[in-house]
């Protein structure tokens, strides 16, 4: 399945904790890289604008912006006149400019997503199962690309840039939770995925923690205004984490910071208990199968939930409380600006999680702290495979957005 010579990536320097990547040829250079940036976070740019931002020449941005528009990367916009001088011609990024492939392991599914340069998905394939395995990722995947690829013209295939993999870290360690055979997921110790899946297809492939590939999809695709040092929760089989810190995604020494999961916080009974337990869509499948009503749909239709409503409170209110107390921890550390939510959930029941974490927080003790947002995420469910595939768009044509108004 490799898609070239070319692309077939080098092994050398993908351990690297954190972010696992093969293959880090073809980076941009850096003022190109801080354009296309640019460009990103605000929409369309003219060329003034961004040599005003960057403190680059005016004529250093129209050698880069040229270059980038016959790499197919920018397109031109229609002239803006009434102002002084020659019209402003905006610049924007060419969704057909390059395409990237997010695969996302789940624990109850994995999916594979074909987006474009604008983060547009392109195409999508899906497998549930009832625990992951390396095999069947690395079928899925050989079955799934070909599929994804075909909805590109020849002239679009070679553009594809890089896979993204997000994933559990230490998806041995989850058995009890999975109801999975151990020697089963003891695979998963030996395996290299990322080693697989690049051999399969001779592109370069990242390796990232799932939820913070969510969080990671939020920085780089989300909408509306996004602060500079946020907390971000997302709802799958099991509660997780990322964090952003002055505009940058914080992955820590190995790659799993603001795995929240294991964070301790005060049940609603009084007793201290982890994250995961409080708030993870695992309880709520417990609680339906308790009750005598069927839970696998969960993991099947994020767009729809068939549960009874007092079930469903209990658990929001459950998972409110937990994240309130969680979001009091990190603000008391890090000040940070706000808290989003997102998940594999109907867009009603996250607005209704945030409302109840506002309410949950703002009654806890916070003397001395001021108080994160609490707001709605912006991607939705496939937040983790939108992430997955942020990951080689970021490495190869994005740069730090701390450095965003620095040119060289």
């Amino acid at each position: 399945m490799a898609l070239g010579a070319d692309t077939i990536p080098d092994r050398q320097g993908s351990e690297d904790i954190g972010l696992r990547g093969s293959n880090q040829s073809g980076m941009r250079d850096h003022n190109e890289r801080l354009v296309l940036s640019l460009v990103r976070q605000h929409g369309g740019l003219a060329k003034s604008d961004i040599a005003r931002i960057t403190g680059l020449s005016a004529q250093t941005v129209s050698v880069i912006m040229r270059g980038l528009e016959q790499d197919g990367l920018l397109l031109r916009g229609e002239p803006i006149r009434g102002r002084i001088g020659q019209p402003s011609v905006p610049m924007f990024l060419n969704p057909d400019g390059a395409f990237f492939v997010g695969i996302k392991i789940g624990r109850r599914s994995v999916d594979l997503t074909l987006v474009d340069f604008q983060g547009k998905v392109r195409a999508s394939q899906r497998q549930t199962y009832r625990y992951p395995s390396p095999a069947n990722v690395v079928g899925f995947t050989a079955r799934a690309l070909p599929l994804a690829l075909a909805k590109l013209s020849a002239e679009e295939r070679p553009r594809v840039s890089g896979i993204g993999i997000a994933m559990p870290f230490q998806l041995w360690s989850w058995v009890q939770f999975i109801g999975a055979p151990q020697a089963e997921m003891d695979a998963w110790r030996h395996s290299d995925i990322q080693a697989e899946i690049a051999q399969l297809t001779g592109l370069p492939t990242y390796v990232q923690n799932d939820a913070t590939s969510a969080c990671g999809a939020e920085l780089v695709f989300g909408t509306g205004e996004r602060p500079k040092d946020f907390l971000y929760f997302y709802f799958g089989t099991f509660i997780g984490g990322g964090l952003v810190l002055n505009g940058q995604l914080f992955l820590g020494r190995s790659g799993n910071a603001a795995g929240a999961g294991p964070l301790p916080v005060q049940g609603k009974n009084g007793q201290v208990e982890r994250l995961i337990a409080a708030a993870s869509m695992s309880k709520l499948a417990d609680a339906m199968e308790a009750a005598g009503e069927a839970s696998d749909y969960l993991w099947e239709r994020p767009d729809h939930w068939t549960v009874s409503p007092q079930i469903l409170s209990d658990w929001m209110d459950q998972a409110a409380n937990g994240l309130a107390w969680a979001a009091l921890t990190a603000a008391t550390l890090l000040e940070i600006e706000a808290v989003m939510i997102d998940g594999w959930m109907p867009a009603e029941v996250r607005a209704e999680i945030t409302r109840r974490t506002h309410l949950a927080l703002h009654s806890l003790d916070l003397d001395g702290i001021d108080p994160p947002m609490i707001r709605e995420g912006t991607i939705g469910p496939d937040a983790r495979a939108l992430g997955a595939a942020a990951i080689p768009l970021s490495q190869r044509y994005l740069i730090d957005q701390n450095a965003a108004g620095r040119g060289v």
